[in-house]
């Protein structure tokens, strides 16, 4: 591996000894790193390997302890977003910062510094993101919208501020492949526009389609740099981990149990003038099996989600059925009673409460499930059972932090979704549901996620994975259906799915749906 920084020509961004430090945790450790102008650079590294820390002072958001910053050659303090934005650095980041009450326009026009009227700036949104592939809806309210129609709105927010350098942080995790290709020819056409892109990504086979140049981290220092076309997955997964990953390994289900999870004919109205109806749904997920959901996002995946997690209750009592008990007229804690874990795509806000401590969210999200050993007498809780009980989880999914028990806000996107992931896995749950496992979960974590739900299933529960991500579909399923404008098709065991079958159903190209007679008891 070579150590020398590559470059294309004269340098756009320096930095030189970057440090950052949270009590006595170095987050970024004495960090180099050189963009060149018209250069596509990947940062490449673990969950809290200090990727996010290096580019929230790239970008403004914190402010370094020691080091150094050139842009242009021109040494310079980057003291917020605004001081950022004004040199020509513009980022999308992985958790999305829009306000749902508003419409995607909207969000936009708080971004930029002029007056320029909302009719204005939704027409420009509009045709930039149907110029990039991307399309978007500017008079859409953001609340109404999926993950993946989200990050089209923060992609486009920052394309519209013309910056000389884009920071882009798992920028694919939500997109579908063919989105994603779209976003590939976007950023090549950036850069032989001059723009310089900084690309952080877990998903190893874009960066090397991608990127010119690699900078690995680890443990918040720099360990090598290197050209990722030349390498391969395993080779980039191996300078990221420091040991050989591993794919996760899907045994063949020995023999389908018992029917744990059936969804009988569900249909629901829109909660909103911009939401998925959801029509005619049937599916059934038995013990021992992983069934996958693909689609395009925005096709009713959420809305599904919801109906079955209880979030949303179905009019007839029997359209969910968990263990074979009419669950559709319950809540998520009754439903949670019956055996059943859920996992939703946001983690922030909706799988765990940003501002309370891990040890908080997991009494919250398990208080009904787990009230003898959580709660005593009289209401008191017991802080020692539920510390021992999040601190289990924390060792059992690698969960990097840096204090005993953090704030999920302070957590790395990845780190928190492996203890989301693990506090449900924790309670050995009969049903599992899960929507997008690995959002933006490295490959050792992202192995150890997908290894961990086919053992589940294997050990007798019944698995259902919402994924964008085909790739990871493929990986852990026995079978895989797909959502297309609200409608669920028949599921394709995995010995006769393939991308190009799987892709027209994603396109709406052949329904297959259920037939309830023959394929529903």
């Amino acid at each position: 591996m070579d150590t020398t920084p590559l470059a294309n020509g004269r340098n756009l961004l320096e930095v030189r000894g970057l440090t950052k430090i949270f009590g006595t945790l170095k987050a970024c450790d004495q960090v180099d790193l050189t963009i060149a102008k018209g250069e596509i650079h990947a940062l490449l590294g673990e969950n809290g390997a200090g990727k996010s820390t290096l580019v929230k002072m790239l970008f403004g958001s914190l402010e370094p302890n020691a080091g150094e910053i050139a842009w242009n050659g021109q040494p310079v303090r980057i003291t917020s977003p605004g001081v950022a934005k004004k040199l020509g650095i513009g980022m999308v980041f992985q958790h999305f910062s829009l306000f749902e009450a508003l419409t995607a326009a909207e969000n936009i026009a708080l971004s930029l510094a002029d007056d320029t009227p909302i009719s204005t700036i939704a027409a420009k949104a509009r045709a930039l993101s149907y110029s990039y592939g991307l399309p978007l809806d500017p008079d859409s309210l953001v609340g109404d919208l999926s993950v993946g129609e989200r990050q089209r709105i923060e992609i486009i927010r920052c394309l519209l501020q013309t910056p000389d350098l884009i920071i882009l942080d798992e920028p694919t995790s939500v997109l579908t492949p063919q989105e994603a290709d779209k976003l590939f020819e976007t950023l090549e056409r950036l850069r032989a526009e001059g723009k310089s892109i900084l690309y952080i990504s877990h998903r190893l086979d874009e960066v090397r389609r991608l990127c010119d140049s690699a900078t690995i981290m680890r443990h918040g220092k720099v360990v090598g740099h290197c050209n990722p076309r030349v390498e391969t997955p395993s080779s980039l997964a191996r300078m990221m981990v420091g040991t050989e990953v591993k794919n996760a390994e899907r045994t063949t289900a020995s023999v389908r149990g018992e029917e744990l999870l059936s969804i009988c004919g569900m249909s629901r109205k829109p909660a909103g003038p911009f939401s998925m109806p959801l029509k005619n749904i049937w599916l059934s997920v038995a013990g021992g099996e992983v069934i996958g959901i693909a689609g395009v996002a925005g096709n009713g995946q959420g809305e599904l989600f919801e109906a079955i997690s209880g979030e949303a209750l179905q009019e007839s009592a029997d359209a969910v059925r968990i263990r074979g008990k009419s669950a559709g007229r319950m809540g998520i804690s009754a439903r949670r009673l019956l055996g059943a874990a859920f996992v939703p795509e946001e983690r922030l806000g909706h799988g765990a409460a940003p501002r309370l401590r891990l040890s908080d969210n997991l009494l919250l999200s398990r208080h009904s499930t787990d009230g003898k050993a959580f709660v005593g007498t009289g209401g008191m809780v017991k802080s020692g059972a539920i510390q021992k009980a999040a601190q289990r989880i924390i060792e059992v999914m690698d969960v990097r932090k840096s204090a005993p028990d953090p704030e999920a806000a302070a957590l790395s996107g990845g780190n928190l979704q492996k203890f989301i992931i693990g506090r449900e896995l924790d309670r050995n749950p009969s049903v599992m549901v899960v929507n997008q496992p690995t959002w933006g979960v490295d490959a050792g974590a992202a192995a150890r996620i997908r290894q961990a739900l086919i053992e589940l299933a294997r050990n007798g529960s019944a698995v259902l994975v919402i994924s964008q991500d085909l790739d990871e579909l493929f990986e852990i399923s026995d079978a895989i259906a797909v959502m297309h404008n609200g409608e669920l098709s028949k599921p394709i065991p995995i010995a006769e799915a393939t991308l190009e079958r799987i892709g027209l159903l994603m396109g709406g190209a052949e329904p297959g749906h259920l037939d309830p007679a023959k394929e529903v008891a």
